[in-house]
């Protein structure tokens, strides 16, 4: 099977064909829920830092998405000078109509960030490619699902996944998810 035939395959395992016109099944039928649990987002994190020669960059990525319930766009786009490791803040904006917003970051996420820092290319991005460009939306959603075929959830994930996990995860506390 070639490389294109793969990737057919495997997007093409929403559809359904019936007299010859194509309706997309339900997004239940090939996942049973649409976020991750704490202990799916750690077994995430463990995965990715073991894999290839960016594993903490993409762990640091799972992990602020995870607790900042940040798109994959808001994360691709976040900068050095959005982050103050000194204060320990993130100025997150946020995109489709999304309010702009001051998070506290707690001491995995400082010590993720710093590490990054240091081991990084120099660039105004946070999250960048081997190439010290911008990582994008489309490189960090095959980033997810390749982690997620690697751990031991059993059905595909996808980026916003995790966005759905830190709203769960806020309302389960008892948070304001709109706050």
């Amino acid at each position: 099977m070639s490389k294109n035939e793969g990737s057919m395959a495997t997007s093409t395992k929403r559809l359904n064909i019936v007299n010859g016109k194509v309706k997309r099944k339900a997004y239940s039928s090939c996942r049973p829920r649409e976020y991750l649990t704490d202990h799916e987002v750690a077994g995430l994190i463990r995965v990715a830092r073991k894999r290839g020669r960016y594993g903490h960059r993409d762990a640091t990525m799972i992990l602020l998405a995870y607790r900042h319930g940040l798109r994959a766009a808001e994360l691709c786009d976040l900068r050095w000078d959005q982050i103050s490791l000194d204060q320990g803040l993130i100025h997150i904006h946020r995109l489709k109509q999304g309010v702009p917003s001051v998070h506290p970051l707690r001491g995995p996420e400082l010590r993720a960030l710093r590490k990054l820092q240091r081991e990084s290319a120099q660039s105004p991005y946070v999250f960048v490619t081997e190439r010290a460009g911008p990582m994008t939306t489309s490189c960090f959603r095959k980033l997810i699902s390749r982690i997620g075929a690697l751990s031991d959830i059993s059905f595909p994930i996808h980026p916003h996944m995790l966005r759905h996990a830190c709203g769960f995860k806020l309302a389960n506390d008892g948070h304001d998810t709109r706050a």
